[in-house]
């Protein structure tokens, strides 16, 4: 890959002397399109030099979107059975752990419930004999095949039904261990299943709580992701895999980084598909559920002729580059070349030439290039 060489204007050792033919007038003499420097007013201005640099330029694709928690990283939370809550409401914004229990509820329903629980406990040790008793006369041919299906049937049923109460306590929250020591308790809890911090929280102390009712919404801040809206044209520009760089609405440059991880399959009725992608470790601080970004995404990157951005100068409308035809002892003879621009990216714009197959090997003012478009137009003034 070329790179960009500057060339430092080198001092006579001789003091500087008002050259004998202006700028102006030597331009007057070359053409529309050229302008003479002396070596003095060369080096007075400061240009440096530099060839066109090969570089991987990509389109822009500008994209807006907002952040949004992963659906792992949400927890939507109610009582099954219902009840009173007997503890204080939890404030948006405190911290949670998975397990951590966040409310009590207290209902006859759950004493009755474990009182039928430990009452099949004790049918099954009974039909549990029964059955083993009537298996072995039955494998004697002693009693009929009907009785020992009666028992067989009737101990299958209540050892579904003790398993089905089963679930439902721990459903609630009920510790079965103790239970089965003897210990009924009037009241269930509600335990969070994630690790985050609560972000709605619907009840008080007191409050009747019905099966439907949502207690509390849990969010997982660590669990973000952006998801960017795209318009159909633009999609198939978009892969899975692919980096970008976002920021937050009130930040200045695209500094964050994240990487898509999948791609909508459908459009909204606006047209509009979106773009999931994953934050880069790092960059999530800051970061919280439904702020705004916006993003920048590289797409068709290709090797291109570039010059930096500076280089290029507008003249009369147009985008020109300037370069260097020839010099001598005395004088650097300059052109203004008309260019067609591509891609702009980190400082630097892809350019074309029409009509000129050695771009490479020019030699165009890349600094200050301003200083001799001023005296083009001084001497076109004159």
């Amino acid at each position: 890959m070329n790179v960009f060489m500057a060339c430092e204007s080198t001092k006579n050792d001789t003091p500087e002397t008002e050259p004998t033919e202006s700028a102006e007038s030597i331009s007057d003499q070359t053409g529309n399109n050229q302008v003479i420097f002396t070596k003095a007013q060369y080096e007075l201005a400061a240009i440096s030099m530099g060839k066109t640099e090969k570089r991987s330029l990509s389109n822009l694709l500008k994209l807006n979107g907002e952040v949004e928690i992963e659906p792992s990283g949400i927890a939507t939370l109610s009582a099954p059975l219902g009840g009173y809550l007997t503890t204080p409401a939890l404030l948006p914004g405190e911290k949670v752990t998975k397990g951590q229990r966040l409310a009590v509820l207290e209902d006859p329903k759950f004493i009755e419930l474990q009182q039928q629980y430990l009452e099949s406990l004790g049918q099954l040790e009974y039909l549990e004999e029964e059955y083993k008793r009537q298996q072995k006369l039955r494998d004697q041919d002693v009693n009929s095949a009907k009785t020992f299906q009666k028992v067989s049937s009737d101990y299958k049923i209540l050892q579904a039904r003790i398993k089905g109460i089963e679930e439902t306590l721990k459903l609630i929250g009920i510790n079965i261990n103790f239970l089965k020591k003897g210990e009924i308790s009037r009241k269930a809890s509600v335990y969070s299943p994630i690790n985050g911090f609560i972000k709605t929280s619907n009840f008080n102390l007191g409050n009747y709580v019905n099966p439907k009712d949502v207690l509390f919404e849990i969010v997982n801040t660590s669990e973000l992701h952006v998801v960017l809206n795209a318009y159909e044209k633009d999609i198939s520009q978009i892969q899975e895999g692919q980096e970008l760089r976002f920021s937050q609405g009130n930040e200045s440059g695209y500094k964050r980084k994240a990487t898509v991880f999948l791609v909508g399959k459908a459009s909204s009725d606006d047209r509009i598909v979106p773009v999931h992608c994953h934050i880069a470790d790092g960059d999530q601080k800051g970061v919280l559920p439904g702020m705004y970004v916006k993003a920048l995404v590289e797409t068709n990157a290709a090797q291109q002729n570039t010059v930096p951005s500076e280089a290029i100068v507008k003249y009369n409308g147009n985008d020109f580059l300037i370069r260097l035809v020839s010099k001598t002892n005395d004088n650097y003879f300059f052109e203004l070349v008309p260019i067609k621009t591509g891609t702009i990216a980190d400082g630097y714009t892809a350019v074309e030439i029409p009509g000129m197959d050695s771009i490479e090997g020019q030699d165009w003012v890349v600094g200050n290039a301003y200083a001799i478009i001023s005296a083009k137009i001084n001497s076109e003034e004159e």
